[in-house]
């Protein structure tokens, strides 16, 4: 079938809700792309005229041509969509029940996941929704979590007003794009040197269409032009402030940094004294501190380490002197003080008992001024270690050879030997 605005509203006019009738639709108006100008326009007023159901039907083929022209790198139907896809989801939109205004909105959501268009035209598209959900109660704002990944999250204040400028500048952008393509379009058709040149009434009308059409992409470009000097300058302005908010930051960064300097020299000074308090309270004399002083403070409030208690005086490991042989509490006899240090220690063996003690009382007599008897008797009296007394015997007993012949009393003196002498007639 030729291509002509009947035929494509005859098109329209049979388009159910199946799959088959929607993908049979959109491939005939592909087939048809050079006419893809035409085709948006009267697509848009079909959807003006249908009703809620079949305004649905349409977004379906809309939605299908212009996923094809995506995949397929066909700009043709993206271009001639974009600058009447606002106003005709919105149309869909208005009035629709509940059911198909969620599916409206899942389909925009495609459109955004999938990037099927530019982001000026996604966002003017959202915007348009919501602008239809606030007069409704209990919906849920566009660009949240529906269109934004359910972040929910709302523009800063900061660039709010940069949000509509934003949005001008899409809808100009695509105005522009769609004229000044149709506009080339034209031009180059006319002016192509292989065809041939009509007939003059054919020429002029087609000069006069050409003409109507540069002028209409030429006030486009200028809508473009203006829209984006008037988001520059809001740029520029967000642009000013952040630059006398950065430098106001960076003074005052500035004077963070000498602020933490002061104190971390501080900090140091203040650790060394106390290093210093401890290392001379450590070095200070143990007198000085009484024993067992528990940790204080002075009056500086310095921390102060306690007093060691003296250490006491070992005396020197020395082995005792070798004590004379002396019985333990013997009688002094009556000596002269002096008498008993001028004494011969006398042998400890049994065997010599006789000639150490008759050499003991022989000089103790002579020091002594105790008769004879008397000092026999204190010899008498004195014991040997254990209680035992001195046990007599003759002197050559044991002693072969011993004083033979001769007298064994010859060279002691006279009162000792008598001594001796009366005590051994005496028993």
């Amino acid at each position: 079938m030729a291509y002509t605005d009947d035929a494509v509203k005859a098109r329209l006019s049979a388009l159910n809700e199946s799959q088959d009738s929607i993908v049979g639709v959109a491939q005939w108006v592909m087939f048809h792309r050079r006419h893809a100008d035409r085709t948006a326009t009267l697509w848009l007023e079909k959807i003006k005229d249908s009703g809620v159901n079949k305004r649905l039907n349409l977004i379906y083929v809309a939605n299908e041509v212009a996923q094809q022209s995506k995949a397929r790198r066909k700009d043709d139907f993206l271009l001639a969509f974009s600058p009447i896809l606002a106003e005709a989801v919105a149309t869909a939109y208005r009035g629709a029940t509940n059911e198909v205004q969620e599916k409206l909105r899942r389909v925009v959501e495609v459109w955004r996941q999938r990037q099927i268009f530019e982001e000026g035209i996604q966002e003017t598209i959202e915007k348009r929704i919501e602008e239809l959900d606030k007069n409704r109660t209990g919906k849920r704002m566009l660009g949240g979590s529906l269109f934004s990944g359910g972040s929910g999250s709302a523009a800063p204040p900061e660039i709010a007003p940069l949000v509509p400028l934003q949005i001008a500048v899409a809808k100009a952008n695509a105005n522009t794009t769609t004229a000044s393509a149709t506009a080339n379009t034209e031009y180059e058709k006319i002016l192509d040197p292989i065809k041939s040149a009509p007939s003059p009434p054919v020429h002029a009308a087609r000069l006069s269409a050409l003409l109507k059409s540069l002028a209409n992409a030429e006030g486009a470009v200028s809508e473009s032009i203006k829209a984006r000097h008037a988001l520059i300058a809001g740029l520029k302005k967000i642009l000013e402030t952040n630059r006398s908010k950065l430098a106001a930051e960076e003074e005052q960064h500035a004077e963070m940094v000498e602020r933490k300097g002061i104190i971390e020299s501080r900090k140091r000074e203040v650790e060394d004294s106390i290093i210093r308090g401890i290392s001379s309270a450590e070095a200070s004399p143990a007198g000085q501190g009484s024993p067992g002083a528990e940790n204080g403070t002075n009056g500086n409030g310095r921390i102060t380490a306690s007093a060691e208690p003296d250490r006491p005086n070992v005396e020197a490991l020395t082995p005792p002197p070798m004590e004379t042989f002396t019985p333990t509490e013997s009688p002094t006899l009556g000596l002269k003080p002096d008498a008993a240090a001028n004494i011969e220690p006398g042998a400890n063996a049994s065997g010599g008992l006789e000639q150490g003690a008759a050499g003991v009382f022989a000089s103790a007599y002579q020091q002594s001024s105790l008769s004879p008897q008397q000092l026999y008797g204190g010899v008498a009296n004195l014991g040997l270690p254990g209680g035992g007394t001195a046990k007599k015997r003759k002197l050559d007993d044991g002693y072969e050879g011993f004083g033979a012949g001769e007298d064994a009393m010859a060279d002691l003196d006279e009162d000792v030997a008598e001594l001796l002498r009366a005590e051994s007639g005496g028993n």
